[in-house]
């Protein structure tokens, strides 16, 4: 079972990513799921107000939420008072059950063909099954709390975008993995955004769980770039000349850094000469190249 800071921790993960999440997915589309498995009762009560928020860009949509949890006696009573408060347009669905259960939940939502975002703190294994309900076919996104790495599984899954960290509490203790699944690249922004923020707010350090030094990097404050600036220069050895999108993406799938540290990174990079660009000034575009000096 999760500890009370790493509970803590996964509530206001889930409020920030949800944040921006909803209103991206309600401008692509008529109707939109919400689905939280493994959530506890302050995460489900957290996320109905989040939605409750958001009830002036609600018309004319349709927005489900399923809560599926081993249900505590005062969940639904905690539930009861702000579904009430909810506009027509949201539906609510509290489903008694473990998170391995979700594909059964999200089928019988009706979410097919439409944006769903799952949160799924999970006790156990990763399943394919699960992860491919998550999937939602090509419209799915999910943000995953588990106990060990699951980035060969969302890469399977069908997730061509797929970010991993795992948070050190102020303590010292790892709090599992965070995984997160996407086809796009502002929500992988989005998140790796709202888990600097969510550190920097709680004391939570992070590390990248495939490090076998298992370094950790402080989100307080200014980072020290000087890790993400050798994982971009391997990068480029490896792979040649890349567009400066490209080094922002593996920024945020292979690090755990943020697309914007990568900017300063390369900046740093071009000023020490270890780098080239196209364009001798101006800002750093998208599609500019970065070659290594020679």
């Amino acid at each position: 079972m999760p500890t009370d800071r790493t509970t803590d921790f996964l509530r206001e993960l889930l409020v920030r990513q949800l944040t921006s999440w909803l209103p991206t997915a309600l401008h692509r589309s008529r109707r939109a799921t919400v689905a939280l498995a493994g959530v506890d009762a302050d995460g489900a009560v957290a996320a109905l107000r989040l939605v409750a928020a958001h009830a002036d860009q609600l018309r004319g949509r349709q927005v489900t939420v399923l809560v599926l949890a081993d249900v505590a006696a005062d969940l639904p009573a905690r539930l009861g008072p702000i579904e009430a408060e909810l506009p027509a347009e949201v539906t609510v669905h509290l489903l008694p059950g473990d998170p391995y259960r979700l594909p059964v939940a999200v089928k019988a939502a009706g979410a097919a063909g439409a944006p769903l975002f799952s949160f799924v703190d999970l006790p156990g294994a990763v399943t394919p099954k699960l992860l491919t309900a998550a999937t939602n076919g090509r419209a799915g996104e999910l943000l995953l709390h588990t106990g060990d790495s699951a980035r060969a599984a969302l890469v399977s899954a069908g997730f061509p975008l797929v970010a991993e960290v795992t948070p050190v509490l102020p303590d010292g203790e790892a709090a599992g993995v965070i995984a997160f699944g996407s086809r796009s690249d502002r929500s992988l922004e989005a998140v790796r955004d709202a888990l600097w923020a969510v550190g920097a707010d709680l004391g939570v350090r992070y590390r990248d769980p495939a490090d076998p030094m298992g370094a950790t990097v402080d989100v307080a404050g200014d980072p020290d770039l000087e890790p993400l600036a050798r994982e971009l220069l391997a990068e480029l050895r490896e792979g040649g000349p890349r567009p400066v999108t490209e080094l922002r993406r593996h920024t945020l799938t292979a690090t755990v850094y943020r697309a914007a540290d990568a900017n300063r990174s390369l900046t740093d990079l071009l000023d020490a000469g270890a780098v080239r660009r196209d364009r001798e000034a101006g800002r750093l575009a998208g599609d500019e190249i970065i070659t290594l000096a020679r």
